[in-house]
């Protein structure tokens, strides 16, 4: 009888107001989690579907047509984007993962450390035409071209930011109990932040690359001022060039429906390039979990 007595007051009133509120809150909370995917399902689905309607092999393999021809593909403007996003990572990798390491290991807790982590946070509000603006007066009108070094350049500024403030918090992350155990062993600062602290912290690394990489590659505006944009292949990363963000944007607003079709199915490109980008840095980071 104790027992029967103790189960039923451990079970919960429906009606009683506390039980009331929380399973309100709880379905307002549903409900405001199934709105917020209602804007990203259906950006989606219409890309999906308006997307599809030219992604074939020749999407991939031909350049863009002329403004009155039929057919053509994304394929200069998939090298394009190849170069100055190839560009932006050989140079904002290297530089992002030292600051972070600088930032988490050398200078820690210091003025200088509080400078730079203002100075980044103030480079990452930078709006991304400003940037493009910048690399258009110190390259494009230095050198008198646009090329895909010009946009990698502009594309590694805003890739920066990101990859110094993830690479810090990773390191950060990664337990003092690891750093003592291997200056115990006699190793160095330097021997026990490169041997032992960074791989332990690479799989945020990774992730904080990865979609620094995301980013920069559906960027437009720098681009513009950096590439131009350019109707063929090219055989030089100091060449004019096209991306595929750059084709949409010229694409999308085009009269012709060839063209508004090629500008739907690269932004399919882009969504599908992100989506793999996250998806490869999920699986990273639970690999090395």
């Amino acid at each position: 009888m104790s027992e029967l007595l103790q189960n039923r007051s451990l079970q919960r009133n429906p009606w009683a107001p506390r039980t009331l509120f929380s399973t309100t809150m709880s379905g307002v909370v549903m409900l405001c989690a199934l709105l917020a995917l209602v804007p990203l399902i259906a950006v989606l689905g219409y890309v999906l579907v308006n997307g599809l309607s030219r992604f074939d092999l020749s999407l991939l393999t031909q350049v863009q047509p002329a403004p009155r021809e039929l057919g053509g593909g994304v394929g200069n403007a998939i090298q394009g984007t190849l170069y100055t996003v190839g560009i932006a990572i050989a140079l904002a990798v290297p530089f992002g993962v030292v600051g972070g390491g600088s930032l988490s290991e050398f200078v820690r807790d210091t003025r200088a450390a509080r400078w730079i982590g203002f100075a980044t946070n103030v480079l990452s509000g930078v709006p991304s035409i400003v940037v493009g603006a910048f690399m258009y007066g110190a390259v494009v009108a230095t050198t008198k071209r646009y090329s895909a070094v010009a946009g990698g350049l502009a594309l590694a500024v805003l890739m920066l930011p990101v990859i110094v403030r993830t690479a810090t918090e990773a390191l950060e992350l990664v337990p003092s109990e690891i750093r003592q155990a291997s200056v115990g062993l006699g190793s160095t600062k330097f021997q026990t932040v490169s041997r032992v602290v960074l791989p332990a912290a690479l799989p945020g690394i990774l992730t904080g690359v990865m979609l620094s990489v995301a980013r920069a590659t559906g960027e437009t505006a720098p681009v513009i001022f950096t590439v131009l944009g350019w109707h063929t292949w090219i055989g030089s990363v100091w060449d004019q060039t096209n991306t595929l963000s750059l084709l949409v944007y010229k694409f999308a607003t085009s009269p012709f429906d060839n063209q508004k079709s090629l500008a739907w199915s690269a932004s399919l490109l882009l969504v599908l390039f992100v989506f793999a980008l996250n998806v490869i840095a999920r699986l990273v980071v639970r690999r090395r979990a």
